[in-house]
């Protein structure tokens, strides 16, 4: 879950300490394996709502709870959205069908601690061009990862993101972006997928941000549906999501929402 707009007060970026950052891998890690598990569950013929129960007991049985849940009213466990949906869909009756593409986007709190990862889900056969959307929004999340290191500056992952996006052919989604992440579901800096490398805050070690590419097959244009959370691409073609929380070091990133920890090279 992204902020819905670029803010212009200035930042007060959390550093988290060792003991912190230990907290978070827990958080990670769990978040993670509820992903996988959502990934293998979701089958056509079900409700976004059975996706979204689902998702709930792992939380419950992994002794951890949404972040989602009641978040400035959202009243989902998880984010649940289908092709033209972009990002903060709510699950409901609507089914799963062959060929859609079922984005999950969950947030956890353990132990005071948040976990925050996404993935695109594509069920079935797919068509060609959105399998290529799918492709170019996963490596556009490790091309900006890539840039996560100390001394870069936040607009480097941006325009790393924007730049292969653009190259490829789809469009980047401006209204919502990434952003720090930690005791808190939103933290500084916010974390855009487009932008001018070399600006915005500098990267240090301890920071933690949650990157996010969202991309749209076509145009980049989005509006929000009547229930207020729901947002969707304005002509009406798919959208991938995919999103990582990710640790500063002193040397290359750290994944943090992986079954195992890892650096991205």
């Amino acid at each position: 879950m992204m902020f819905q707009s670029l803010s212009a007060l200035p930042s007060v970026i959390q550093i988290k300490r060792p003991k912190e950052i230990e907290a978070m891998r827990v958080s990670g890690a769990v978040v993670t394996e509820i992903l996988e598990a959502v990934r293998s569950f979701v089958q056509p013929g079900q409700t976004t709502l059975e996706v979204d129960r689902y998702a709930a007991s792992l939380m419950q049985k992994h002794g951890a709870r949404s972040a989602f849940l009641g978040y400035k009213g959202f009243p989902g466990n998880i984010c649940i959205s289908v092709n033209e949906e972009v990002v903060h869909g709510i699950g409901g009756s609507r089914r799963i069908q062959y060929g859609d593409l079922v984005k999950v986007d969950i947030g956890i709190f353990k132990n005071g601690w948040i976990g925050d990862t996404a993935t695109t889900i594509p069920v079935g056969m797919i068509d060609p061009s959105i399998t290529r959307l799918l492709n170019a929004t996963q490596a556009s999340l490790k091309i900006g990862i890539a840039q996560a290191r100390p001394g870069l500056r936040v607009g480097d992952i941006s325009a790393a993101i924007e730049q292969f996006i653009l190259q490829n052919g789809f469009s980047v989604v401006r209204e919502f972006v990434g952003h720090g992440v930690g005791r808190k579901l939103h933290e500084d800096p916010q974390v855009p997928n487009f932008g001018k490398a070399g600006a915005g805050p500098k990267l240090k070690p301890g920071m933690v941000l949650a990157i996010e590419p969202m991309v749209n097959l076509g145009e980049p244009e989005v509006r929000i549906l009547s229930d207020n959370w729901t947002v969707v691409a304005c002509d009406g073609k798919p959208s991938a999501h995919f999103e990582h929380t990710v640790l500063i070091t002193e040397d290359e990133p750290e994944i943090l929402t992986c079954l195992r920890a890892a650096t991205v090279s």
